[in-house]
């Protein structure tokens, strides 16, 4: 592979990137994609390129250009040729490529779809093919059961056995659960990394598949870059793009990276089609992309099933919201919105209608928090219950009152936490 870089890519990374070498400061604000995207329209127009600024003379007929950033500040960035050098070296110990929009080498999965937001280079590590290959995107939480990080190996031998790849953040949790089971199974990996390409480029982990071209690595942050909330955000587009589907394992309800990535697919991007997991226990956030329109996952059975999901393609916008989907009103706490999900859509009987009438809104809100609650039988804190229900912590701590008003749990001190009660069995 030629790891050479072109005089085009040279001078994108100059005046784009930060170039971290060493414990070196940037003195000067790399331009950002949109103001480095008027500079490349303004060299296109011209008939010029970006490897044009590395010659002598640019000054002349950038200063005429309006650009709304002085020109002094190319010129500051297009002279840190000895920091580029530095870096360079670095990237090539650890076999680091790097590709720019000007290079034929970039792939154009991206140039397609992200158009002027495709990032303006790439750093890589591995068989950068595997870019241009298609295959499943499958993401997730960080946190999750060792029941779903098994399931979701099982999908990345799937995809392995279908001869498909899989397509990840390298977060650990779910993406590291699809990545390791398709690497294992002898499969091929796109992992779309935030941060840390240089140390990820010689983990162990990594070096058989690597050096087997299994497994491509990539990120459009430098490699030494630390993690940013922000760039795991934007990273998702690029996981999406590079894919034929998406799945989604799991992921909270109106927060974290997944739930942002899949919630912009749906609505504004529609790259590819997203499944959601719709097999075992469904979580807030499964069911609310389901009412945003992500389709229904069934797990292919075969192969060949995986192979032909995978070809067909449906477009997310053609598939109509399901009847028992509820819709979901900002603010809306979990135990609401499982009420309504649970509800089936059976004819309701005189009897059952009276019954219903004499619940108040309240009492059948708090049964439904009391089944979720008898799901888990760890003992439980109150900020544990908050976050689970998603709720405010005040209304956590009633509903707890009441459940050891009612003698179904038990307070517990040092620390404080709240066991259930267990009805007492027949005497052996």
């Amino acid at each position: 592979m030629n790891n050479q870089l072109s005089n085009n890519t040279k001078a994108i990374l100059l005046l784009t990137a930060p170039l971290l070498v060493g414990k070196s400061k940037v003195d000067v604000n790399p331009l950002t994609l949109t103001e480095y995207n008027k500079l490349a329209r303004y060299l296109a127009d011209g008939g010029n390129e970006p490897a044009d600024l590395l010659t002598r003379g640019w000054e002349d007929w950038l200063a005429e250009w309006q650009s709304g950033f002085e020109t002094r500040r190319i010129g500051s960035l297009l002279e840190r040729g000895f920091l580029l050098a530095q870096a360079i070296n670095s990237w090539q110990e650890r076999t680091i490529w790097v590709v720019s929009r000007a290079d034929d080498e970039y792939p154009q999965r991206l140039k397609e779809r992200l158009g002027a937001n495709a990032p303006t280079v790439l750093y890589g590590c591995g068989n950068r093919d595997l870019l241009e290959s298609g295959g499943l995107a499958v993401v997730g939480s960080r946190n999750t059961s060792e029941e779903l990080l098994e399931y979701t190996a099982s999908i990345g031998r799937l995809a392995a056995r279908a001869g498909s790849a899989i397509i990840s953040g390298g977060a650990k949790g779910v993406d590291q659960a699809a990545m390791h089971g398709a690497l294992v199974a002898g499969g091929t990996v796109a992992g779309v990394l935030t941060n840390d390409l240089y140390r990820e480029s010689v983990n162990r982990e990594h070096r058989d598949a690597l050096m087997e071209d299994q497994l491509v690595l990539v990120s459009q942050y430098d490699p030494k870059a630390g993690f940013n909330a922000g760039h795991a955000m934007q990273r998702n587009k690029l996981i999406y793009a590079l894919a034929d589907a998406g799945l989604v394992i799991d992921s909270a309800y109106n927060e974290g990276g997944t739930w942002t990535g899949a919630v912009e697919q749906l609505e504004k991007l529609h790259f590819v089609p997203v499944y959601a997991r719709s097999e075992g226990e469904i979580s807030l956030g499964l069911r609310a992309l389901r009412q945003k329109g992500a389709l229904e996952w069934h797990t292919p059975d075969t192969p060949d099933e995986l192979r032909e999901l995978l070809a067909n393609n449906p477009h997310t916008s053609t598939i109509e919201t399901p009847m028992l989907v509820p819709s979901i009103s900002p603010g809306e706490d979990e135990g609401k919105f499982h009420q309504a999900a649970e509800q089936e859509a059976l004819p309701t009987t005189h009897t059952e209608q009276n019954t219903l009438e004499q619940i108040s809104p309240a009492d059948d809100l708090f049964a439904k928090v009391e089944q979720l609650l008898n799901s888990i039988d760890a003992p439980m804190t109150e900020s544990y219950v908050t976050d689970y229900l998603q709720v405010e912590k005040k209304q956590a701590q009633v509903w707890l009152k009441r459940l050891v008003g009612e003698g179904k749990y038990k307070k517990l001190n040092r620390p404080v936490r709240y066991v259930k009660v267990l009805p007492l069995g027949p005497m052996p």
